[in-house]
């Protein structure tokens, strides 16, 4: 029996020329099939390119396409995965600097906090209101948000382009 499908965004909000085909690899080698970006100049970031791409795969394609690109230096991505049969939907932020955070979302896209990640910050806190609102904003990945949202804004009417996994 296959999982679930699914679908998600990937979005390369910057990278470097030289590690354009690379990425190109790396996607192809998640969702078993060649990917051609349609790579755009970053106006966030001057020598710098951005793409997306949409796609639809079995549960855990958007963990796999995170994974795949994670850790590369200069590269600034977000993948989505939306919630599907029995799953929550996900999104991993990647900057250089701060690496990767992963969420759940819910249905409109929205991170999702947990239980338990409230009731640590309520004990990191220990009756510090500033210290449960860092617990908080490390929850709901702030930072990378802060650092990603010049990019995304630098992207606002970039072509999108339908990916399907095959198998």
């Amino acid at each position: 029996m296959s999982a679930p499908t699914t679908r998600g965004v990937l979005y390369v909000h910057s990278a470097p020329t030289a590690l354009c085909p690379h990425i190109e690899w790396a996607i192809g080698s998640v969702v078993d099939q060649r990917t051609d970006l349609s790579w755009t100049a970053q106006a966030a970031a001057p020598g710098m390119y951005r793409a997306q791409i949409e796609w639809i795969g079995p549960q855990g394609t958007g963990a796999k396409l995170a994974s795949a690109l994670r850790g590369w230096a200069h590269l600034r991505y977000e993948v989505t995965e939306d919630p599907s049969l029995g799953a929550d939907g996900s999104r991993w932020s990647h900057t250089p600097e701060l690496g990767i955070f992963h969420a759940a979302t819910d249905t409109s896209g929205n991170i999702v906090v947990g239980e338990d990640r409230i009731r640590f910050a309520y004990e990191q806190g220990s009756g510090d209101p500033a210290a449960v609102y860092h617990e908080l904003s490390l929850a709901l990945g702030e930072a990378w948000d802060e650092e990603l949202e010049p990019f995304r804004h630098a992207s606002e009417g970039a072509p999108v382009r339908w990916l399907h996994q095959v198998g």
